[in-house]
Formats: structure tokens, sequence, C-alpha cells
């Protein structure tokens, strides 16, 4: 009888220093009359959040548990006396749950010690219990972000459509190709004019943008000294088209200006 009698007290202190050096600032002696334990012997409470130190807390919600307990006179050959309760933010009902499931594994834990298995369930069973809850709460806000997302409206991309765009955007090229040649280009004779894609390729543009102008004597020596070879399968046919009828109506109606009577 005494013998039983100092190996649980034995079992019991080597406990209570075990649990003192594993959850260290999270277990603390508590008043019997605090724990809400229908006894006078020593009582421990330890605190417990669902958050540990891998896991990110902007995704837990702020609860706390305080998980109390006293040793019996034949622990751990008989369960311990257990209670707990809310720090934060956790309803009486899953207090209720908790507590009929640590005691049932205490049940199933005779003979050994075993607060430290009841810490880890009621920790992990936080962590479930909150980490569903903060789950869905997160499904919520992202529904309520996709439904607030703006879908653009607009006229949808076919083939159609597309070469019509790409028939505007060449033609309005080959307008502002034709703005840019000198007005002595305009006006030179026929065989003496260049193509707009003949007079951007040989040079000549980069030279206007520099010094301003280019005369025709200038256009003709080089025609004597360069020969230039242009593949004029490279044009689309509305795009010189559009480019010749330009530089034709500007020779007209340079033509015209230089006849008038000064």
């Amino acid at each position: 009888m005494l013998q039983d009698i100092v190996y649980h007290v034995q079992e019991q202190e080597m406990e209570i220093e075990a649990l003192e050096a594993i959850l260290m600032d999270e277990f603390k002696e508590i008043h019997s009359g605090e724990s809400g334990l229908n006894t006078s012997n020593q009582c421990f409470q330890v605190t417990l959040s669902p958050q540990d130190d891998e896991a990110d807390e902007s995704t837990m919600p702020p609860v706390e548990l305080a998980l109390i307990f006293s040793h019996t006179e034949k622990y751990p050959d008989e369960p311990p006396l257990l209670n707990v309760k809310s720090l934060r933010g956790i309803q009486a009902g899953d207090l209720k749950i908790l507590k009929e499931k640590l005691e049932q594994e205490a049940s199933e834990n005779l003979g050994m010690a075993m607060i430290y298995t009841l810490v880890t369930s009621a920790k992990e069973w936080l962590s479930e219990r909150y980490s569903q809850d903060a789950g869905i709460d997160n499904t919520g806000e992202e529904e309520l972000e996709k439904d607030e997302v703006i879908v653009p409206h607009g006229e949808p991309v076919t083939v159609e459509t597309f070469l019509a765009w790409r028939e505007r955007f060449e033609a309005e090229l080959a307008l502002e190709r034709a703005k840019l040649m000198p007005e002595s280009a305009l006006t030179a004779p026929k065989e003496k004019k260049l193509t707009g894609r003949q007079w951007f390729e040989s040079g000549r543009a980069t030279a206007v943008s520099q010094k301003g102008a280019v005369t025709v004597n200038e256009v003709s020596d080089d025609e004597d000294d360069e020969d230039i070879d242009f593949d004029d399968d490279d044009f689309e046919d509305d795009e010189v088209d559009m480019l010749e009828h330009y530089l034709a109506e500007k020779s007209d109606s340079s033509t015209h200006s230089s006849r008038q009577p000064s």
C-alpha cells in the first residue's frame, strides 16, 4: 500500500517537472478555488491556442483556451480531474465537446503519465476546429472579391475584325509615310520618283529629319550612284495604291500652285 502511494507521488512529481520544462510560460500552478475543480489538491493550468511556431497567425482566429488539471491520489492509474475554460473566443458548446473528448482519452491512457498527451490533443482540436472556421470566412471573402471583379466588355476579336483593323492601320501608315516625304520628292518627274518604301529604305528619311529637306538634284545624283533593288512583293497592294494616290494628289496640287500667276 505504502509502496503504491510512493509510486504515484513520484510519477506525479516527475510529470510536473517535465511539463514545466516543456511548456514553460504556458504552464503554471493556480489556486484550487480558480480551477473549477472539486479538490483541494494542487491545480495547474496550461494555456493553449491554435497557433504554433510554424502557423501564420493572420489566418487563425483569436482564440485561447485554459486546460486545467489536478492529480488524484492514484494518478496515473486513474484519470486526473480535468476542466477547460475559454480565455478568449471559445463558445461554451465547444468547451463541452472538448472536455468530453479529453476525458475519453484520459480513460484510454490509464497507467501512464498522460497530461502532455491531453495537451497535444486539445491543441490539435483547437487548430482543426478554428482553422475550419477561418477557412469558411476566407472562402466567403474570396467569393465577395470575385463578385466585385469588373469583367471588361468589348468587341470580340475575330479574323474579319482583325483584317479590317490591319487594313485601316496600313492605310494610315501609308499616309503618314507620304506626309514625311519632302515636297521636292513629290514634284519630281515620275521616272525619278521613289516609292514610299524606296524613299524610306534609301536612308533619305533620316537625312530629311536631320537637315530639313532633300533637293531634287540630290535625289537624282543618288539614283545614278546607287542601284536599289526592292522586292515589291513585300508590300500589300492596298498600301501601295493608297500611297501612290496620295503622292499623285500632292503632285497635282503642287503643279497647280506653280501655274497660278504670282
